[in-house]
């Protein structure tokens, strides 16, 4: 699994012209499943984005979790394209929509159990997606 996290000051996603997502200061969470992931990868990928220490704190680098802070959590099968060859991106390595919907939602799921605050898109939606992004710090994790 892959994720895309960013640093942000406020994020949002709209669906048809509706927020169905918002947090003010948090992380947004661009997650990504491929073909060989499965639910050991999705807990994994939630702890990293949950524990992962991009906040500036009283005892130095601090994550969410240490400051309570939410996370927005955007379905994104973009982030497993393969863009080596030619200008087309080719798809292959996404996971199929019904293999990938349960592993974002237990990204989800497993961040609520670590006590986070959890926004999320709609997933298949084609969603509007806005961000302040801080520092700017944005990082690729991958489990």
């Amino acid at each position: 699994m892959r994720a895309v996290v960013s640093r942000v000051s406020a994020a949002a996603v709209t669906v048809d012209g509706v927020v169905v997502g918002e947090i003010g200061a948090g992380l947004l969470s661009l997650v990504g499943v491929g073909r060989q992931d499965d639910a050991d990868a999705a807990r994994a990928l939630a702890r990293k984005i949950h524990e992962l220490r991009i906040f500036t704190g009283d005892d130095g680098q601090v994550s969410a979790a240490d400051l309570g802070l939410p996370v927005l959590v955007v379905s994104q099968f973009t982030l497993y394209a393969d863009t080596r060859k030619g200008r087309r991106p080719s798809w292959q390595d996404a996971a199929p929509g019904e293999t990938a919907e349960p592993l974002v939602e237990e990204v989800v799921a497993e961040l609520r159990r670590r006590g986070a605050t959890v926004a999320t898109g709609r997933f298949g939606a084609r969603m509007s997606v806005s961000s302040v992004n801080e520092g700017p710090m944005t990082l690729l994790l991958e489990v």
